[in-house]
């Protein structure tokens, strides 16, 4: 028989000998003579020993508990929660929180009850629900098909199918990604590493030996003790004793700037994690925004008012959209540099598609952390995904004024969809390397995603004579829905994939189940949208939800479309982004230090109390490091300082779901507030001395754990 026909009746009787991990109880020379029946030793004989341990690691690995049933269901209980909640809060408040790591945490309780829960089935878990904190982006754009009047309602198939469609195409552009930004970069994914950390720690690893199983169980406590002081915060400064926010205005002549530092344990924990270069990028940004261009335009165009009022309409105005210029030229850029290793990554997928041949007697297959999704199979599903896209957008078209033009149309953005899909997939995927995946600015890449549809789409009317400013505008709004929904996908794809690669998962399988939590989500957005729309509607109105996001992509669609868009605004972005460009390279080309161009183009668009408390957390991750660095237990005490900043956003994290849900059922912007804005001057010196301290507090704590460990 032939050595593969062989082995695959060998692998329940080897299975048997493998310890958890996937490593032989004994040599292989032992497992041969012992475990083989004696009709297929000589179909073996030929095995060398590495050729034994790769079959043995196979056929444990082929074997463990990764993608199961339970798992799935258990992430969509998840993910149709959290997106019900990330929902309300995203239209209410313009932001929404990440999923993965509240889910991890969940998971791993529900599991616990289960003997037989592993690492990598709370891995899936946590794939599954991240769907929930990424595709409930939509809210960037779809609510708008109801401020410009087009839809009164959201009708279920077409919402629903907008993001199944376009979650699906996200996972796919994904797929070639990894190898180029996940597997070979040295990007941090803060997230990513941080959701690893509390499935390493929360899961725990059969240690080998006792000092390792003494840090697994006190890097336990850091992760929980810094979750706990997290989310106590979180709970103070819901109760408005502290402000979320340290800020301060003032103007200079008639010129008006100031500052926003964010109260938040998350963000510094963020920071940390994304390191000392790109925290300075994005501190380069803030100084741009706020230092130089937010002071020039108050100056040259005057208004009277309160300092910040003045500042911070201008910087909403005109600077963010500077900052959307200096991420379009920058996320263009970095295309440019991944076209090389992108390529490589789907070549290799390529070749990985197909297991190759056994060779001088040994089994060779592709290593289990690196079995993608087929990329044949990648482009059948992006091929079937294009055709009923076609048909979602001709419906779309239909009965409208610009109902003459299907064809053209329909074909002009198919055609965006999958240029600008890829890019858009790329440049989120990036991001989220960068500096994490809530943190991406999503809603810049749609401001840019819905020009490019604009205009394009209006090329294509005038070109033909027709008119229907308002069909236009709404179609362009729907293109750029598909788009946001590929981006944010792709963002979160990655940022799993990175989770995975930690804790050793099954890419393919990770894969497959972003795809269950992207159908599980979108099943449960149209009722959402639907019923906080009846209830509230968006917008200005006085009880509206604000929907900021939704409002502004809107504008521009029509601002666009109408020939009033700030194209002067932009093309100043794009050239500080080609400055910092060569800057970056000149940096790279002669010192160690780089200055991301991104990461400045975020700095200018985010907003400040967002940016500059992910500089401090890494300013003081850098310090902290540098603190720790000579000392005998160094290399300990840098890994506490991880998960005590994982634990800040864990905890954090997990107090913005019981908000969210706190807030959808009691209906109130604040319902765990106890003093009342008269209190709020005190509240934000509070903040400020209560915040110091608990940074401060967390890391000496981090820091004498390792040195307990290290004398122990």
């Amino acid at each position: 028989m032939p050595l593969r026909s062989e082995s695959l009746k060998f692998a329940e009787l080897l299975g048997k000998l493998e310890r958890p991990q996937g490593k032989p109880r004994r040599h292989p020379a032992a497992c041969r003579a012992n475990a083989i029946p004696s009709a297929l030793r000589p179909a073996f004989d030929n095995l060398s020993a590495q050729g034994w341990l790769h079959l043995a690691s196979r056929t444990a690995a082929d074997n463990r508990l990764e993608l199961t049933w339970r798992g799935v269901v258990l992430g969509a209980a998840i993910t149709l929660v959290f997106t019900a909640a990330n929902i309300y809060l995203g239209l209410k408040v313009g932001l929404t929180f990440a999923s993965s790591i509240p889910a991890a945490v969940i998971s791993m309780a529900v599991l616990r009850g289960f003997k037989n829960a592993t690492i990598f089935e709370n891995n899936i878990v946590q794939t599954i629900a991240s769907a929930a904190g990424t595709l409930s982006s939509i809210i960037f754009v779809l609510p708008g098909l109801i401020m410009v009047g087009w839809w009164t309602h959201f009708p279920f198939w077409e919402s629903f199918s907008v993001c199944v469609i376009g979650g699906v195409l996200g996972v796919m552009y994904s797929v070639p990604l990894r190898r180029a930004l996940v597997t070979n970069s040295d990007l941090p994914y803060p997230e990513g590493r941080a959701a690893a950390e509390v499935l390493k720690v929360g899961v725990g690893a059969r240690s080998q030996t006792q000092e390792r199983v003494d840090e697994n169980k006190q890097g336990l406590i850091a992760l929980v003790l810094a979750s706990v002081v997290s989310a106590g915060y979180a709970l103070i400064v819901a109760a408005r004793v502290f402000t979320d926010t340290l800020a301060g205005y003032f103007r200079v002549g008639s010129a008006a700037t100031g500052f926003g530092v964010g109260m938040s344990l998350a963000l510094v924990g963020a920071g940390h994690l994304i390191g000392l270069s790109v925290g300075l990028a994005i501190l380069a940004g803030l100084v741009l925004a706020w230092g130089i261009l937010t002071p020039l335009l108050t100056a040259l165009h005057p208004a009277a008012g309160a300092a910040g009022d003045v500042a911070l309409a201008v910087w909403a105005q005109q600077v963010r959209f500077i900052g959307a210029g200096t991420i379009g030229i920058a996320a263009i850029w970095s295309l440019t540099k991944l076209m090389k290793p992108v390529y490589a990554g789907i070549t290799s997928s390529i070749a990985a598609s197909r297991r190759l041949p056994a060779q001088a007697g040994e089994l060779r297959e592709l290593p289990r952390p690196e079995r993608d999704l087929p990329i044949n199979i990648v482009a059948i599903i992006s091929l079937a995904c294009f055709i009923p896209l076609a048909a979602l957008l001709a419906i779309f078209l239909s009965g409208t004024a610009i109902a003459s033009l299907t064809v053209p149309l329909v074909i002009a953005g198919l055609l965006y969809i999958v240029v600008a899909g890829f890019f858009v997939a790329s440049a989120c995927g990036y991001m989220a390397g960068l500096i994490g995946s809530s943190n991406s600015p999503v809603s810049g890449l749609g401001i840019l995603s819905v020009i490019g549809a604009a205009l394009i789409l209006l090329a294509v009317a005038k070109s033909s004579g027709a008119t229907g400013v308002t069909a236009l505008v709404a179609y362009a709004l729907f293109v750029t829905a598909v788009l946001l929904n590929i981006a944010t996908i792709s963002n979160d794809n990655l940022q799993d994939l990175k989770t995975g690669q930690l804790v050793d998962a099954t890419p393919w399988r990770q894969q497959v189940s972003l795809i269950c939590g992207v159908v599980f989500g979108a099943a449960v957005i149209p009722p959402i949208l639907d019923l906080l729309n009846k209830a509230y509607g968006f917008g200005a109105g006085p009880h509206s939800l604000p929907a900021p996001q939704a409002t502004l992509i809107s504008a521009l669609a029509k601002g666009v479309i109408q020939g009033q868009i700030r194209w002067d605004l932009i093309g100043i972005g794009a050239a500080i982004g080609v400055v910092v460009i060569f800057a970056d390279e000149m940096l790279r080309a002669r010192t160690s230090w780089q200055l991301p161009p991104l990461a400045v183009g975020l700095g200018i668009y985010l907003p400040a109390a967002t940016t500059s408390a992910a500089v401090v957390g890494a300013v003081i991750g850098w310090a902290y490091n540098r603190s720790v660095q000579n000392s005998p237990n160094g290399d300990i005490a840098k890994r506490m300082g991880v998960l005590i900043a994982s634990g800040m956003i864990v905890g954090e994290s997990l107090f913005g779901v019981l908000l969210a849900g706190t807030i959808v059922a009691s209906g109130k912007a604040t319902p765990f507030a106890i003093v009342g804005d008269a209190f709020q001057p005190l509240a934000m010196l509070l903040a400020a001395i209560g915040f110091a301290v608990a940074i401060y507090w967390l890391y000496r704590w981090s820091a004498r754990a390792a040195q307990r460990l290290g004398t122990s």
